[in-house]
């Protein structure tokens, strides 16, 4: 008989401060496991010890793009097969129990059944300083609002000398006229702490507006330089364009047909079928970010889109409901949205590598 060379698989669960590395064969035997620290030397020994024992087919990483991120970019820089790999369901957890370990062998094992496929984006180029600069402006969009809804709030209680002078004020001008404000330096009057702090509030206001001013001037730049063919989509600007391309990911290349787009942002119809009922459900999954960008899309297309609005009265007249023809328009701007990928994208990573 032949001595047949083992094919290996690994799996990794990872965590903040450890990762655990399971490895399995190509019959789904377990070989070995073991622990490393989440820091360059731990990466540096989880690619010798995944290698040691023969070759490598894949290894499946569980949150590459949390705590697994560092790592994955390690493995692919050391040309090793990353497949993304969903925690395991929580039917298997319940009859298996739980454990740094099991889950390690779990992941091998959703990688060598092909019930894990998903490559994993790289987060190594543009797309990944978007959502850096994205993340800061969210929370200085929400932190602005909160700041907002506290001005009003204390002048809605202030008294009316002081409510009189910014009641036909909102929004930037409001701020900066509290800003500017004197409310005196005696605070342990209640009229003159309202003022201070409404003054507080408006400076805070104004900063983080400046803020998210500089934040989307340099989105702009980045776009402009590097997805023009997505911002020239109808309906489609930088807000919109910069979640499309985060859920896409800098290797857009993995997402290999609109229909996976079309999954990836939840908006491919589920089938829902049974005996002689043929029906398909709205689907609840996907990214839901992405799915809201979309769906900016359609109804800016139904409002200004000639070419929209006829097909909206074409398939009002077939007796579609508002929201059946939202789902149909959200499919076809997917279509889009993947022909834009496909051509643009490899095309902006090479000039930036050059």
């Amino acid at each position: 008989m032949t001595n047949e060379e083992e094919i290996l698989t690994a799996g990794i669960d990872t965590h903040s401060d450890t990762h655990h590395v399971a490895v399995i064969n190509q019959y789904g035997k377990r070989v070995a496991d073991k622990e490393f620290l989440a820091v360059a030397s731990g990466y540096q020994k989880i690619i010798e010890f995944v290698q040691q024992f023969g070759p490598l087919a894949a290894v499946g990483v569980e949150g590459t793009g949390c705590y697994g991120a560092e790592l994955t970019r390690q493995l692919m820089k050391a040309g090793i097969t990353v497949i993304e790999v969903n925690r395991p369901n929580r039917k298997n957890r319940r009859q298996q129990g739980k454990s740094d370990p099991l889950d390690a062998y779990s992941a091998a094992e959703a990688v060598l059944s092909a019930r894990a496929t998903a490559e994993p984006k790289s987060r190594n180029n543009y797309v990944e300083s978007i959502r850096a600069l994205r993340v800061a402006r969210s929370s200085a969009l929400k932190s602005r609002t909160q700041t907002i809804n506290q001005i009003c709030g204390l002048l809605t209680s202030a008294t009316d000398e002081t409510r009189s002078k910014y009641r036909t004020l909102h929004g930037r001008k409001l701020a900066r006229a509290l800003m500017n404000s004197r409310p005196g330096t005696d605070v342990s009057d209640p009229v003159t702490a309202t003022r201070y702090a409404l003054r507080l509030l408006g400076s805070r206001y104004e900063s983080l507006t400046l803020e998210i001013l500089d934040i989307d001037r340099h989105l702009n730049e980045l776009l402009k330089a590097n997805a023009p063919d997505l911002l020239a989509i109808y309906g489609a600007g930088t807000e919109v364009a910069g979640q499309l391309l985060i859920t896409a990911g800098d290797n857009p290349e993995r997402i290999r047909t609109e229909a996976a787009l079309a999954a990836l942002t939840g908006t491919a119809p589920l089938p829902a079928s049974s005996g002689k009922t043929n029906r398909h459900r709205l689907s609840r999954g996907g990214d839901r970010a992405a799915n809201s960008a979309i769906h900016r899309i359609v109804l800016v297309r139904m409002r200004h889109h000639e070419a929209t609005k006829a097909y909206v009265l074409r398939r009002t007249e077939e007796g579609l409901s508002k929201r059946e023809i939202i789902r149909c328009l959200k499919r076809y701007v997917v279509r889009e949205i993947h022909r834009v990928l496909v051509r643009h994208i490899p095309r902006a990573q090479t000039a930036i590598a050059a």
